[in-house]
């Protein structure tokens, strides 16, 4: 066996055919996270960033309306496990991220959710789903999706939610 297959990171792609489907897709992740989910969000805007988060926080039975944190950067919601919200849009320096305290280590303990994620390029942690959420020409609502999981948790959750 190649000793560097265990560490590869898996991947895969699907499609949502509406806003309610990639809220469903965001809602079987939610509900099978583990603490110190990491999920990088990245995709343009209007894409269903904020949609997939919404079903993250579904799936993570958080009962607060979770909205773009855009212009506070982090809203931190209860629930099964706390959802740490991220939005990266108005960074202009990943650095920034890192001397604000964007990530602590309360983070361990619940689900982080980062809309933007491609702002912080070499911040986020080695261990994480990364997923691309762009428009498809298939339709107004058609989305595409890809995801790459970085770590054991982190591909057991894909394999998991994202079948």
């Amino acid at each position: 066996m190649d000793r560097y297959a265990a560490t590869a990171p898996i991947s895969g792609a699907l499609r949502s055919d509406s806003p309610e489907r990639t809220r469903a897709l965001g809602r079987a992740i939610g509900t099978r996270a583990t603490p110190g989910i990491v999920l990088a969000l990245i995709g343009p805007l209007g894409a269903g960033k904020t949609q997939l988060a919404k079903g993250v926080a579904d799936g993570l039975d958080v009962s607060t309306v979770v909205n773009s944190p855009t212009f506070v950067l982090m809203n931190e919601h209860a629930g099964r496990l706390r959802l740490f919200h991220v939005d990266a849009y108005r960074l202009d320096d990943p650095d920034e991220a890192l001397s604000i305290g964007l990530f602590d280590e309360r983070q361990g303990d619940g689900v982080t959710v980062v809309e933007w994620a491609d702002r912080l390029d070499g911040w986020l942690p080695l261990e994480r789903l990364d997923l691309w959420i762009e428009p498809d020409a298939a339709g107004e609502n058609v989305r595409a999706l890809r995801w790459v999981a970085h770590g054991a948790a982190h591909e057991a959750l894909a394999g998991e939610a994202l079948r």
